[in-house]
């Protein structure tokens, strides 16, 4: 178990690879921690070093502030540049996207490329944001959990006995670390900034999403010059959870071409 010191606490990490490889860095969703990518890492590139990391207020890492989707994009900064390793490409899914639009426009020093998955350069409303977040704070997340549920999965993947797994990793998720990632993505308009990425950007939808249709995610591709667009049919918004192998499949000739110089 690794962990990096921030001003607000310790950001939990886990690294796998050697040290001497390019890297890959994955930030994850709203109400998820970083076991989100357990299932696609053996099936993507080998001889890569792999990071992952829970956001401030979620997984292991400690709790902190995180209103802002700036925070974040912090967090992402000092983990690569503890890591050491030169410029990566970065995997953002939902807020973990927009973490990563974010990092793109602040410092493109630091990244290779970019992989977009289930995500937009603005996801909801301010409205929509600030009445999940009373919903939380008079019900606490219980009350929202069927409603997400049904918004990350494709039906067949309701059906299956794992989704209890899931449904518990959003419960067990502290509420002000939710809510403070609520309040990221109710401020976090991205439209402007990533229309001006200029860097090798894929961008991945699920075509049954309900919490980013794929609509909303090929609008975000179209933003980003030269960005390449994959829709995932049988997948909802988490299809790094739902279909690994068609998720890595799409990725893995993307890592092959931009992890190395």
């Amino acid at each position: 178990m690794q962990s990096l010191t921030r001003p607000f606490g310790q950001l939990h990490v886990q690294i796998d690879g050697p040290n001497t490889t390019p890297t890959v860095v994955f930030a994850n969703s709203l109400g998820t921690d970083l076991r989100l990518w357990d299932q696609v890492l053996p099936l993507l590139p080998q001889g890569l070093r792999f990071a992952r990391y829970d956001k401030r207020g979620h997984g292991l890492s400690d709790l902190g502030g995180g209103n802002q989707i700036d925070d974040h994009a912090e967090d992402a900064i000092a983990l690569i540049e503890a890591l050491n390793c030169g410029p990566v490409v970065f995997v953002g899914l939902s807020i973990g996207g927009l973490i990563g639009q974010r990092l793109a426009s602040k410092r493109p020093d630091l990244l290779r490329g970019l992989v977009l998955s289930n995500t937009a350069a603005r996801l909801g409303t301010a409205e929509s944001w600030q009445a999940r977040i009373e919903a939380v704070q008079s019900q606490g997340l219980e009350a929202l959990a069927e409603g997400v549920m049904q918004r990350w999965f494709a039906p067949a993947f309701l059906a299956k006995p794992e989704l209890a797994l899931w449904r518990n990793m959003l419960l067990r998720t502290p509420p002000e670390g939710y809510i403070a990632a609520a309040r990221a993505l109710a401020g976090a308009d991205q439209t402007a900034a990533t229309a001006k990425l200029a860097l090798p950007c894929l961008v991945i939808a699920g075509a049954q999403d309900g919490a980013s249709p794929p609509d909303l995610v090929q609008a975000t591709a179209a933003l980003i010059s030269g960005a390449e667009y994959q829709l995932l049919p049988d997948a909802g918004h988490l299809p790094c959870v739902e279909t690994p192998q068609a998720w890595a499949a799409v990725v893995s000739p993307f890592l092959q071409r931009h992890c190395h110089d």
